[in-house]
């Protein structure tokens, strides 16, 4: 299974089941929405790889959707329309999109457009010197294990700052209790390491019970997700 997280929108409920379908058979983590206003509740708190749009919806369209989008968030987008002409291509284009499919469309190019625009994107966009990582309103140093949000200092634990450090040393990857301990020189085993992650989570998060930022890949063990647009995504999460 990809790490990579695409949410669907388009109001055509059985094209978005079919999306879904053949999207996780391809490896992708997916989620969808019917249209751009749940796009926008869902984009509050996860941070997805890639967007598939519809451009002809009730309402507000996908290209009026995806312009004001841009104007704070540089997620890769795909768009999918009936509409083919030159024109419109151009003119997603300009909005912002990556790409551009017309209905009907061959699944499988799909897939290679998809992965094409995520190979294109694939280097993190944090600081030059690779020492601080952004999450959210929250910025780590990794040399000095300094963390702050929004510029302010927060006070964590030396064991705190072990762990947050290991998931900042391999950011938007997954990391299992062997990972960590591992990183950690053996400072923390087992179920300490959950123990550990919870009470970082009851600092980091808005509400722990559903994390954003420190989330659980279940059955694997647990990510820092960041700002970066080409990495960071929402998973799926579960209580540990």
């Amino acid at each position: 299974m990809s790490d990579h997280h695409i949410l669907v929108i388009d109001d055509d409920e059985r094209l978005r089941l079919l999306l879904r379908r053949f999207l996780e058979e391809s490896g992708f983590r997916v989620t969808d929405v019917g249209s751009t206003a749940e796009a926008r509740g869902i984009l509050i708190g996860l941070v997805f790889d890639l967007l598939i749009i519809d451009i002809m919806m009730p309402g507000e369209t996908g290209l009026e959707f995806l312009q004001e989008l841009r104007k704070s968030n540089p997620v890769p987008a795909l768009f999918l329309t009936a509409l083919s002409e030159t024109e419109h291509r151009i003119k997603g284009l300009e909005f912002g999109a990556d790409d551009y499919m017309s209905k009907p469309f061959e699944p499988r190019e799909l897939v290679l457009r998809i992965r094409s625009i995520l190979s294109r994107t694939t280097n993190i966009t944090l600081s030059k010197d690779k020492t601080r990582i952004a999450f959210g309103p929250y910025l780590y140093n990794i040399d000095t294990s300094m963390l702050t949000r929004n510029s302010e200092r927060l006070h964590i634990t030396t064991a705190e700052q072990k762990l947050l450090g290991s998931f900042a040393a391999r950011p938007d990857e997954v990391l299992s209790r062997d990972d960590l301990a591992l990183a950690m020189e053996g400072s923390m085993q087992g179920r300490s390491i959950d123990v550990a992650v919870a009470r970082l989570r009851s600092k980091l998060e808005p509400d722990p019970r559903y994390p954003v930022y420190l989330q659980t890949v279940r059955n694997r063990g647990w990510l820092l997700r960041t700002n970066s647009p080409a990495m960071a995504s929402g998973s799926d999460n579960a209580a540990s």
